[in-house]
């Protein structure tokens, strides 16, 4: 027995296969904490060196400085997400998907902790500062797999909170009730609560005229 190529055999170790875990993860976008997490690695300098080898070689790609995806097709809700943490997607992506503004945007309209226009991969991702308190609060906040996003009527309260005056096409699919139990996240703004119940008496009388 050649004890020599045995012994080596038995000190070798089998790589950790970093691409596999990625391809496992349900997310599509990860910064360099995540990845840190994901492997399992506190060596910072190792994970980098990791991160310029795969891109390299086409097995990651960088969607921009310190944020990372499998491949190009990543979710760009996702992206607009990781950005800039704690944010939210809301605004008229959220009001244009649900039907109460018709006007077609081309950016991804994000609410975060400033105010930043950023184009992407030919994709504009639009961002809105809020008060941390409003951003931090999950009421009318839905989390999704790997993002989170207003409900219509949150989206709806962070538009009336951000624009004093602001044209919506049909604010009939809203659930008032919700808007009503979202509200008082908005610290008793005078100006708003005037905005919302105008709003409201506006969907109540054409109603009332079909």
């Amino acid at each position: 027995m050649n004890h020599k190529f045995a012994g080596s055999e038995q000190g070798r170790t089998m790589e950790k296969d970093y691409i596999l875990d990625l391809m496992r993860s349900k997310k599509t976008v990860f910064t360099f904490k995540d990845l840190i997490l994901l492997w399992g690695e506190s060596d910072v300098n190792f994970v980098k060196k990791k991160i310029h080898r795969y891109i390299k070689a086409g097995k990651m790609n960088s969607v921009r400085k310190g944020i990372y995806s499998k491949d190009k097709n990543y979710d760009k809700y996702e992206l607009a997400t990781k950005i800039y943490t704690p944010s939210y997607l809301s605004l008229e992506t959220v009001l244009g998907a649900a039907g109460i503004t018709f006007q077609l945007y081309g950016q991804i309209f994000v609410v975060s902790y400033q105010t930043k226009e950023i184009e992407c991969d030919g994709q504009r991702y639009s961002y809105k500062k809020i008060k941390d308190t409003i951003l931090t609060n999950q009421i009318g906040i839905e989390s999704r797999e790997n993002y989170n996003i207003a409900s219509p009527e949150r989206a709806f309260l962070d538009v009336v909170y951000l624009h004093k005056d602001y044209h919506f096409d049909n604010l009939s699919v809203l659930n008032w009730e919700k808007v009503s139990e979202i509200s008082p996240i908005y610290g008793g703004n005078k100006r708003m609560a005037k905005m919302v119940k105008m709003y409201h008496e506006a969907v109540d009388k054409n109603s009332r005229l079909r």
